[in-house]
């Protein structure tokens, strides 16, 4: 049986392009024919000590009605700018994301969180929300605290991010779809193509690679 083809999406909890991402994602893995694993990468678009947005100001609310709202429309997304003000740091919401992906359930809590501030505008800086956010997918709370606290745990989203910065991610989201490069929300037929070229690549080498002849005169 072929490997699966994996996919790594880079993305960062107040990027709304990232939670608009989830549906064309979806929809290109569904009946691509090919099966697919997919990693949510953490990425911090602006880190501690860097000053995050308000909502307020000028920037955020052009943005979302020249690029965000008509696009959420166009893919039938509830999503809505939040009113938190300033926005959230997001490590600490990382962190837990490394505890959630040890228990198996890192994508449900990534897709929670992304609805709980842009539909909800809970301030995902704050360890009560992320808590509370975290039992509702399943996450034991007393666990989920302690592993905010846990050094393991940090280490592995500052990994993470190192990892990023080897690829030269710039913006969220980017997708690695095997070797192929995709950055920004992608379109359906543009994923499953990039999956489908992986697959492909991937047999190839299973073909080419890998073959050998021993001493005894068998290959």
């Amino acid at each position: 049986m072929a490997d699966p083809v994996k996919i790594k999406i880079w993305s960062d909890y107040v990027c709304p392009f990232c939670m608009l991402a989830e549906g064309p994602l979806e929809e290109a893995i569904k009946d691509v024919g090919a099966e697919v694993e997919v990693e949510w990468m953490p990425f911090e678009l602006r880190p501690h000590p860097q000053p995050t947005l308000r909502p307020e100001d000028e920037y955020l609310p052009a943005i979302w009605e020249r690029a965000v709202y008509p696009m959420a429309r166009r893919l039938g997304v509830d999503i809505t700018l939040p009113g938190v003000s300033p926005q959230p740091y997001t490590a600490l919401a990382f962190v837990g994301y490394q505890y959630a992906a040890d228990q198996g359930l890192g994508t449900a809590y990534n897709q929670r969180l992304f609805r709980a501030f842009f539909q909800e505008s809970r301030d995902l800086g704050q360890a009560d929300v992320l808590a509370a956010v975290a039992v509702e997918v399943g996450l034991d709370e007393a666990g989920f605290r302690a592993a905010l606290e846990d050094g393991r745990y940090r280490a592995r989203h500052e990994e993470a991010l190192r990892e990023a910065a080897a690829h030269q991610v710039q913006s969220v989201p980017t997708l690695l779809v095997g070797d192929i490069r995709i950055e920004g929300v992608p379109r359906p037929a543009q994923l499953r193509k990039a999956i489908l070229d992986a697959r492909a690549r991937q047999e190839g080498d299973a073909v080419v690679y890998g073959a050998s002849c021993g001493i005894d005169g068998k290959c």
